[in-house]
């Protein structure tokens, strides 16, 4: 039996989690997931990978009203988004846009990260790479995937014991087995689906505390000994699933989901 042992959005773009007991799946993944996004001034986008700070940010957005926690301020930042011109930025050089969110909001974070940067919500729309989805801020699929008893092997391999908030999942599966995600093509459940399109390439942001910020080797060094090239033709480190939404619906931690895979159900 496979069920959903955790739920986590992540409203503004590589900045912290908000664990959910339930979600809304949309089709741009989990409701409110990487809605909002840091832009450099000219636009591209800020991420963990050049300033582990970010995962010290602890945002919670309601639809309406954006708060960010930080032990890096001493107040926090509360504002309601606002609507106005669209503008262009990028995510990984992928054009797309966002809405400014104001002088109030810019000046809040360039003072906690000690670097020029603006706040910028969604707009528009931008494709998946491939699978025919759409999304919002994330990298390049909507929703990624991890199984629990991965997690509980890799950590037979490490030294210190990591907990799931490191790989960021959207969804936490138990009942898979170590890395049976990886032939998993469809979850189904009551009234929702989702197609796993691809194996997630991991990089420098899973060496990063998401507690303190402070980095390490592991587990990219260990992930490196034993899931690079696991795929033909691709070389990253490979850790977890990514997927498009197909029917959509509410998601549940406890709510039994049926895993269909590549090699039969």
């Amino acid at each position: 039996m496979t069920v959903v042992a955790g739920l986590n959005v992540f409203p503004i773009k590589s900045a912290g989690a908000v664990p959910l007991t339930k979600a809304e799946l949309t089709p741009n993944g989990l409701r409110h997931d990487r809605e909002f996004m840091l832009v450099r001034p000219d636009g591209r986008h800020l991420s963990q990978r050049e300033i582990p700070e970010l995962a010290l940010l602890r945002p919670d957005f309601d639809g309406v009203k954006l708060t960010v926690h930080t032990t890096l301020a001493a107040s926090p930042l509360v504002l309601e988004a606002v609507d106005g011109p669209a503008l262009d930025v990028t995510v990984h050089h992928r054009p797309c846009q966002g809405i400014d969110q104001g002088d109030e909001a810019a000046e809040w974070f360039s003072d906690v990260l000690g670097r020029p940067c603006r706040l910028v919500r969604f707009t528009g729309t931008r494709p998946t790479k491939r699978g025919g989805g759409t999304l919002t801020y994330a990298d390049g699929y909507p929703v990624s995937v991890l199984s629990a008893e991965s997690l509980d092997d890799l950590n037979r391999r490490v030294d210190v014991r990591l907990p799931m908030a490191r790989f960021r999942p959207n969804i936490v599966l138990r009942g898979l087995g170590p890395y049976g995600e990886d032939t998993v093509t469809r979850l189904r459940g009551d009234r929702v689906e989702i197609e796993l399109i691809k194996p997630c390439g991991r990089c420098v942001i899973i060496n990063t505390d998401q507690v303190t910020a402070g980095r390490s080797p592991e587990p990219l060094r260990a992930l490196a000994r034993y899931r690079t090239g696991r795929w033909a033709g691709d070389r990253e480190i490979m850790f977890g699933r990514l997927g498009v939404p197909r029917f959509l619906g509410t998601l549940r931690v406890g709510a039994e989901l049926t895993a269909s895979s590549s090699l039969g159900d």
